[in-house]
């Protein structure tokens, strides 16, 4: 029997944005635990703003595991709030609403910036760097320095590490910018992995003395804001699609714009202005190949007798993926199926 170290994550009651929490358990285990092989375990959610100080039992309900390389027998274990009765979600339990489907397939893309003593690496102390265009991809110690490449290349190893479906990283149009890219079969499955991604990322930066910033337009003026756009598709979108289908999808997303947009992330309207690769948050446009559009259609879609997936280019990088999926598939649902 071996000691080992659950890290329990769950996301608190803050908002509009929750924070990620995490504390550490010690259980004896053969080898290295399986999900079902984990208790609830309860916590003070009057400190998460989960609950009132005088009835504030929470219950952690483990949903996910993944190992944790960082530690020695690590292992990090994604939960969901629940009430005392262990059974009952919480209402800041999101995950909960998703009506999931290992059919439905997600990738999200995560923006974000690295900051430090206050602005975004390789920014200067005063003023702004040269002005967007070589940083985008770039490569070379002017254009991305030489610790955010280390961070980003390391929380990649960690990542796959803990078995994440870690796609892809590059760094991003504005300066100190990048991104990564997540995968899953089974639109909760997609987002407990953004959300882990999420904690090993910024419990790495710890040691660098570096912030990550997720606000969606963190630098005013001209420099992109940080999405996470959500590609999606369904069994029925790759396998059947057609033409009509997708304007009944499309008009079904149109019609719910606004819900869309409540649960996109914090401050949409300074990202969604129909500049930077973004179409107004008020308006609702589709379009192939288009990254001005609310929802680009790719090449391979059309080319595939409009089967495939579509990507929601809306969604920012505050973003809760629990909500977004939920949303999204709520719309889904609404489009009847010939």
């Amino acid at each position: 029997m071996a000691k080992y170290k659950l890290e329990y994550i769950w996301l608190d009651g803050y908002t509009p944005v929750p924070n990620l929490r995490g504390k550490t358990q010690i259980k004896e285990y053969a080898s290295f635990p399986k999900l079902e092989e984990l208790p609830n375990w309860g916590f003070d959610g009057s400190s998460t703003q989960q609950a009132e100080g005088k009835s504030s039992d929470c219950v952690l309900k483990p949903v996910a595991v993944y190992p944790d390389t960082t530690r020695k027998n690590g292992v990090l274990v994604m939960c969901e709030v629940m009430l005392p009765d262990g059974v009952t979600p919480h209402p800041t339990n999101h995950r909960a609403t998703i009506l999931d489907d290992a059919g439905t397939w997600f990738g999200f893309e995560q923006e974000y910036f690295l900051y430090q003593d206050g602005r975004p690496l390789g920014f200067p102390e005063e003023g702004f760097p040269a002005p967007q265009g070589p940083y985008y991809t770039g490569v070379g110690f002017k254009n991305v320095g030489d610790v955010a490449r280390q961070i980003v290349e390391e929380h990649l190893d960690l990542c796959l590490d803990a078995g994440i479906n870690h796609e892809g990283i590059n760094a991003e149009v504005a300066k100190g910018q990048w991104e990564f890219q997540i995968f899953g079969k089974g639109s909760k499955k997609a987002a407990d992995d953004v959300w882990v991604a999420r904690y090993i990322l910024n419990r790495l930066c710890e040691k660098y003395c570096v912030d990550v910033e997720y606000h969606c337009k963190p630098i005013k003026g001209d420099w992109n804001g940080s999405g996470m756009h959500a590609n999606f598709s369904t069994e029925y979108m790759r396998s059947v699609g057609g033409k009509d289908y997708f304007e009944g999808l499309m008009a079904a997303f149109q019609k719910h714009m606004d819900e869309h947009i409540a649960v996109y992330g914090p401050d949409n309207h300074l990202r969604l202005t129909g500049l930077h690769e973004t179409q107004s948050i008020d308006k609702f446009t589709y379009g192939l190949a288009d990254r001005g559009a609310s929802i680009r259609i790719p090449h391979s879609f059309i080319n595939s007798g409009y089967k495939g997936y579509l990507e929601d280019r809306r969604p920012n990088s505050q973003g809760d993926p629990y909500q977004i999926a939920s949303r999204i598939l709520k719309t889904v649902s609404t489009v009847p199926t010939p």
